[in-house]
C-alpha cells in the first residue's frame, strides 16, 4: 500500500507537521528524506530495510559514498543531498560557537562537539577559548593523532590562550574507539593542563570526551 493511501495521522510527513520530528521513528524520518520507495516497497518499507542493512541510522549517515550508493533506493544524488543536510546541521551548531557568541548552554557545546568529532577515525584535541564573560574567542583543533591518541603539548595550549587573551578554556577530544570513558592518561593530562593554565590565570572550565553517541564531562564528574 502506498503511503498516500495510509490514514493521514500515520503518514510520516503529516505526523511530523502535527506532532513534531521527535514523534517520528528513525524509519519515518528517513522515509521523509527518501521521499519515494522502490517497486513493491513504500518509502517507509525501504527506510526500514536500509536501517537493517546498515545497522542503525547513525551508521547509514556515516557511510562512505560507495557503500551508500550501492544500497537499493539510494545513489549519488541522495548521497549529495544527505551530505548537504549533514553539513548544514554542523554549520547551524557551529554558529552558536562563533567568535563573540556568549556561551550560555553546555548542551549546545556538547551537541556541536559530537557532530564535529565523533565520526573521525583518529583522535583530535580541541580547545574553546573564552573571555571573562564567556564570549567565544576561538574554537581550534590543536593536535591530531592516530587511532590510539594525540600528543598534547601544554605549552602550546597556554601560548595560544595568552595570544587570544583568553580568561577561560574548555578542552575536548574524541575517542575513535567510541568509548567516552576518560582514561587514566586523560585524567593525568587534564590535571597537568589545569596547573599550566592556573600559572597564567586562565580557568579550565571543562574537558569533554566525545564517544559514540555520548560525551563525558570532567566537570560534571567532579574531576576538575
Amino acid at each position: 500500500m502506498a503511503i498516500s493511501d495510509w490514514p493521514k495521522a500515520e503518514r510520516p510527513r503529516e505526523k511530523l507537521l502535527a506532532r513534531g520530528p521527535q514523534a517520528l521513528s528513525d524509519a519515518e524520518l528517513l522515509a521523509i528524506f527518501l521521499r519515494t520507495g522502490v517497486r513493491g516497497r513504500s518509502a517507509v518499507d525501504l527506510a526500514r530495510a536500509l536501517l537493517t542493512r546498515f545497522g542503525s541510522l547513525r551508521e547509514l549517515l556515516a557511510a562512505g559514498q560507495k557503500e551508500f550508493c550501492d544500497a537499493p533506493g539510494l545513489g549519488a544524488a541522495k548521497y549529495a543531498q544527505l551530505q548537504a543536510v549533514l553539513e548544514m546541521s554542523r554549520r547551524h551548531l557551529a554558529e552558536r560557537l562563533q567568535r563573540g557568541a556568549v556561551l550560555t548552554s553546555s548542551l549546545d557545546t556538547k551537541h556541536y562537539l559530537q557532530a564535529r568529532l565523533r565520526d573521525l577515525p583518529h583522535e583530535v584535541f580541541c580547545a574553546l577559548f573564552l573571555d571573562n564573560k564567556h564570549r567565544v574567542l576561538a574554537f581550534e583543533e590543536m593536535f591530531n593523532g592516530t587511532l590510539s591518541g594525540a600528543a598534547v603539548y601544554p605549552r602550546e595550549l597556554v601560548k595560544r590562550a595568552l595570544q587570544l587573551n583568553a580568561a577561560a578554556v574548555i578542552l575536548a577530544h574524541n575517542h575513535p574507539s567510541g568509548v567516552a570513558e576518560p582514561s587514566r592518561a586523560d585524567e593525568t593530562l587534564t590535571a597537568r593542563l589545569k596547573e599550566a593554565f592556573q600559572l597564567v590565570d586562565v580557568r579550565l572550565l571543562d574537558h569533554l570526551v566525545v564517544g559514540d553517541g555520548e560525551i563525558v564531562s570532567f566537570s560534571e564528574r567532579g574531576l576538575l
